[in-house]
């Protein structure tokens, strides 16, 4: 059977990436993995204590790299930890938000997963430009997925009608 074409493996949906049934969500925690607000709090939240017992076992997590844990509580089977970087305006902003992509789609490979859940990393409360932020995950998942085969389907979920026509659009242009 032929693997579809890098493209037709992502999809953008909106919803709360707490309630899906894939093999991985990624978490845009802080560096400390020890829960946070938004994306990162609700993630905790919905996946019980177990998940901060497990991360408080991990040793934090730099900026642009991943850590994987068990989903908990989660439909999800695991968790991937990455911690996007605090929007400077600079190039290296783009590197570290790549490599947390990168990151952890290359975790979820390596884990066999066949299917992951992104938010849109480093949009909250680190102020990526949602514009910006959109272009560096799609490129770089579709760098990854023509690269490597292991993956099914990337998603990326965002919480508001107003985001995902950002990546819709983004994606339509391609």
């Amino acid at each position: 059977m032929t693997q579809p074409a890098p493209r037709e493996r992502i999809a953008v949906i909106q919803g709360d990436i707490t309630t899906l049934e894939v093999d991985a969500i990624v978490n845009a925690a802080n560096r400390s993995l020890l829960g946070g607000g938004g994306v990162d709090g609700a993630i905790h939240r919905a996946a019980g204590p177990e998940l901060l017992a497990e991360c408080r076992t991990l040793g934090g997590c730099p900026t642009g790299e991943a850590r994987i844990t068990r989903g908990y509580r989660l439909p999800a089977g695991h968790v991937i930890h990455t911690v996007g970087p605090v929007y400077h305006g600079t190039p290296r902003d783009a590197e570290l938000l790549s490599a947390c992509y990168r990151n952890s789609l290359a975790l979820a490979a390596a884990h066999r997963l066949a299917s992951v859940a992104f938010p849109a990393i480093s949009c909250g409360a680190y102020g990526y430009p949602l514009e910006a932020a959109c272009r560096v995950a799609v490129d770089t998942t579709l760098d990854f997925l023509s690269r490597d085969r292991r993956l099914r389907q990337v998603l990326f979920v965002l919480f508001g009608a107003a985001e995902r026509r950002v990546y819709d659009a983004y994606l339509a242009s391609l």
